[in-house]
Order: structure tokens, then C-alpha cells, then sequence
């Protein structure tokens, strides 16, 4: 028996100024199925997702959209919610001042003679955290809880409604492995009562894990649809980003022993903090080598990283920049020592997003361009257009706001501002969170290119692919220590999570 479609778009199309983002879309969702959608920055997926949701509108008189059977076209995402279609966004859209329960509860909260019934809401929102695997006192404010907390949290107040059909955009890019088997178990909960699931990710291994078939889409337009188990990850990436895939997946970092022997760039020894976060972390970095940092969510990566570019200063042990034993008031200092750091919200702590791209490409570079308060437009563009040549921008112009810019290339801007710098060491954290699998391998290049020129990296990600395809060597923490530390043919994931996993008794939950 064919099974029920939820969801069906048939010839659907949306046009903005200039730009035909979606062309002649169609697609269709079963009844309990778990739905990938896969493509580049750029593929159509967020728009064609904005449109099920009605906060986009198809284009006038072209395609239709069933939903359970009716022909539909939300108005707005009210309407779409009152459908059945909720939706989960990796930006937390979230009231982070309310408590948990009321985060759950926003606007479906229950009533007792016209009053909201606190009582039942706190008891409800428990359950429905502890149903999401998280013992939590929902009474509490949601801006003191961890951002994965936060994600759960999202969630819970999506399936809080009446659903039938769940949209995670990137919901686990703030989880670590144990939060995401805990939201696949969920999934799978959802999938046994029935309810469909439209899952994005740029996460190869997560949507093998939990997906039943996949969409993929280029350029505005459907490519396939096919069931995973019928379709090997090499041809999801040839058929994703329209070429051989040979290139991207066959990488492997080649070891330069020269690099041991060059001058330390950065040292620090017995760093600790008083909430235990850091707990005598040791690390050096020497010149033109990649240091990966490895660990679970809370091992103390990002922690150990704000240290060295002084945007902690709360701490007990040594940093050293070069010979120098240096204590940082603040990041200017870390600055000004040829230290630049690309944060892991790129949205929020790397980008101005309404202002332009050789606005936010040259920030960092203000002082250098400028004499009596005025900045040197000529040297400023002159700037601009070498990196967007230099590193391959895609931008419409120089004027172009980087928030209409796809995820690769806002963290081509922002690396390119640290760049115009001339930097001894850059720490990126997360440089491809959010970022379709041919913009990684542009990024990854990048920072191959970076360390040729005699810039250090040190290199955070969750990718353990990434980690062993770009790094000269990998230290390991848990618990905010070093546990390990693998080097030239010793480095592979699986080496990396044996070390991580050794002794880890810790709850997810320990932030």
C-alpha cells in the first residue's frame, strides 16, 4: 500500500528581484517519513522551506501545495502552524528573559477561568522536557540555561502544538553527540506516531543516522529524490554540488615534520579557571602549523581559545606569545600581538550583518586606513577587492550587505578581515558550522593556504573529518584538560574519539 504524503509541492517557483531563487520545484513528504533536504548555500532549501512555513509566498498563479490531503497556501507562519507544520531554526527563536515553561507554552498557554493555569503549564512543560531526555527546573529563566538546553527547549515547545509535520533547519548545530542521539530518539518517537519530519543539516553522517529518503537541490531547482539506503554519501555530494566528489572526500593533511622545529607562536601552560571549566590546560602552537582542538561540547575548547585572545581574563596559569609571558586586559591586547580569532556565532559575533562587505572586511584594519577620524575610501576598497579576488568572494558588490551573503562566504569575509592584518596566529572555532559541503572545502583550502604563508592556526571543530583532513597535529581535552594528543599517522576520527571516550562518565547536560 502506498504510504500517505503529507506534504506535496508541485511546480513550485519564487522570485525575487533579480534573482530566481526557486524554479519549477516538486517534491512530496509521506506520512511519518523522515525527509532530508540537501544543497549547497544557495540550493533553494531555506526559501522553499520559508514558503511551507508562509513566510515567503510561491510566485503568483505558478505551482500548488497540498497539505494532508487539501490544497493550502499559508498566509503566514500563524497559519501554517495552526496547519500542523511547526518549525525548529538553528538561530533559537526564543524569549530568553521568561522561564522555560513559558518559552514551551509562548502563546498556547493553558488557561483556568480566563487566566493563564501556572500550575498545569510548569507541570506540562516538566514533562515535556523530561520526554526530550532533560531533567531541568522549568520555573527557571531560559537565558541562564546552556545553548543546548535552549535547543531542547525549541523543540519541546514545537511538539507542544498540534504537529504533524516538524522542520528542523540546522536544529543540532549547537549539540554535542549525545544531545543529537537524544533528539534522533525523539525523532524516532515522532516517526512511530505518525509525524513527518523535514530534516536540513550539511551533516553527512547525521542525516545517514536518522533520514529515510532525500531531496537534494542546485541552483533554484530539484535535482532527485532518492531512499538513503539506495544512495552511497559519495554520489550525495557529486550529485549536490554537480561534480565528481573525489576531490573534497579523499583529502588527507600531509605531514611536514619541519614544522615541530619552528619558532612556538603561542604557549600556554596550567591554565585553569574557578568553575573548574579549565582545568590545567596545556598547549603550544608553533609557526605555520595547524593545532587541532578536539572534545565534547563543554570540554573547554572555546574556553581555552577566549584565553588566549583575551576575551577571558579570569584565569590561573601562563600565556606566552612567542617568548614573551603576556596577561591580556582584553582582545585589543591579543590584537595587537598578531592574534585573531573567528568566533563560532558567526551570526552574531562575526558579522555586522547590515552593513556591507567592505564595510565588514575592512573593520579590523580601521585604524591602518584612517588619518583624523576619516577613513581612506580608496585604500579601504582597494583592500576589499584583493581578498574578494584573493579568496574567491561571491558577492553581487563591494556594497552588497554580507547578511545577504550564503554562510561560505560570510566566513570568507570575516577570515579575509583578519587576513588584511597580517597575523601570526588565527583561531578559528567552528569556521564551517552552517556551512554546505563544497563551501568546506573552500574553507578548508583556505586554511591550508593560511598555514603554507606561515600563519598558525588553531582549529576547533566537531567535525572530526575535518579536524584529521586539515590538521598537523590534534590535541584532545575533556573536562577542561588534555587527555591526548595524536600526530601525523596516528591522527584519524577514530583515534580522536577513543581518547575522547576513555573514563567520559560525564552527563551531556554538564555545560
Amino acid at each position: 500500500m502506498e504510504p500517505k504524503i503529507i506534504l506535496e509541492m508541485k511546480h513550485i517557483s519564487k522570485t525575487f528581484p533579480g534573482v530566481k531563487a526557486l524554479k519549477n520545484v516538486q517534491f512530496t513528504v509521506h506520512k511519518g517519513e523522515v525527509m532530508a533536504f540537501m544543497g549547497e548555500n544557495g540550493a533553494g532549501k531555506s526559501t522553499l522551506i520559508k514558503i511551507i512555513t508562509g513566510y515567503y509566498h510561491k510566485d503568483p498563479g505558478e505551482g500548488i501545495f497540498y497539505f494532508d490531503g487539501t490544497e493550502v497556501n499559508p498566509r503566514n507562519t500563524e497559519e501554517s502552524q495552526k496547519l500542523g507544520i511547526s518549525t525548529i531554526f538553528q538561530e533559537l527563536n526564543l524569549s530568553p528573559f521568561l522561564s522555560i515553561a513559558e518559552n514551551i507554552y509562548l502563546g498556547n498557554s493553558p488557561k483556568k477561568r480566563g487566566l493563564i493555569d501556572w500550575k498545569t503549564m510548569n507541570v506540562n512543560a516538566r514533562k515535556a522536557m523530561l520526554d526530550l531526555g532533560v531533567d531541568v527546573d522549568v520555573t527557571e529563566s531560559l537565558n541562564i540555561q546552556s545553548t543546548a538546553i535552549q535547543q531542547m527547549v525549541s523543540i519541546a515547545r514545537a511538539l507542544a502544538r498540534n504537529t504533524k509535520l516538524l522542520i528542523m533547519d540546522e536544529a543540532t548545530s549547537s549539540l554535542d553527540n549525545s544531545e543529537v542521539s537524544i533528539l534522533f530518539d525523539v525523532v524516532k518517537k515522532l516517526k512511530a506516531k505518525g509525524i513527518s519530519t523535514i530534516f536540513v543539516t550539511h551533516k553527512m553522517d547525521e542525516i545517514y543516522r536518522i533520514c529515510d529518503r532525500v531531496t537534494i537541490f542546485k541552483d533554484g531547482e530539484y535535482v532527485t529524490c532518492r531512499p538513503l539506503s539506495e544512495l552511497p554519501k559519495f554520489e550525495l555530494i557529486s550529485l549536490m554540488i554537480g561534480r565528481d566528489a573525489s576531490e573534497l572526500m579523499n583529502k588527507h593533511k600531509q605531514y611536514v615534520p619541519e614544522k615541530q622545529k619552528t619558532e612556538i607562536i603561542c604557549k600556554i601552560e596550567g591554565i585553569e579557571k574557578a568553575n573548574r571549566r579549565l582545568n590545567g590546560v596545556n598547549l603550544e602552537i608553533h609557526k605555520g602549523e595547524v593545532v587541532g582542538l578536539a572534545g565534547l561540547l563543554g570540554s573547554g575548547r572555546t574556553e581555552t581559545a577566549k584565553v588566549i585572545f583575551g576575551d577571558d581574563i579570569n584565569y590561573e596559569g601562563e600565556l606566552y606569545m612567542g617568548n614573551m609571558a603576556v596577561k591580556f586586559k582584553n582582545p585589543r591586547g591579543a590584537i595587537k600581538k598578531g592574534c585573531a580569532f573567528c568566533s563560532e556565532d558567526r551570526k552574531t559575533e562575526g558579522i555586522f550583518p547590515h552593513m556591507t562587505v567592505q564595510d565588514n572586511l575592512t573593520m579590523s584594519n580601521l585604524g591602518k586606513i584612517s588619518k583624523f577620524g576619516l577613513i581612506n575610501s580608496r585604500e579601504q576598497k582597494r583592500i576589499s577587492k584583493e581578498y574578494i579576488s584573493k579568496i574567491d568572494i561571491k558577492t553581487p558588490s563591494l556594497m552588497a550587505k554580507i547578511k545577504n551573503l550564503s554562510g561560505g562566504n560570510q566566513q570568507k569575509v570575516i577570515l579575509s578581515r583578519w587576513l588584511a592584518m597580517n597575523p601570526d596566529l588565527i583561531i578559528l572555532d567552528e569556521p564551517t558550522r552552517g556551512i554546505d559541503v563544497g563551501a568546506k572545502g573552500e574553507i578548508e583550502n583556505l586554511i591550508k593556504q593560511i598555514s603554507d604563508s606561515g600563519i598558525s592556526v588553531l582549529y576547533i571543530s566537531s567535525e572530526l573529518d575535518e579536524l584529521v583532513r586539515g590538521c598537523d597535529r590534534i590535541v584532545i581535552l575533556r573536562d577542561g584538560k588534555n587527555v591526548g594528543e595524536l600526530i601525523h599517522n596516528e591522527i584519524s576520527a577514530d583515534a580522536i574519539m577513543n581518547i575522547i571516550a576513555e573514563e567520559n562518565q560525564g552527563s551531556c547536560y554538564d555545560k
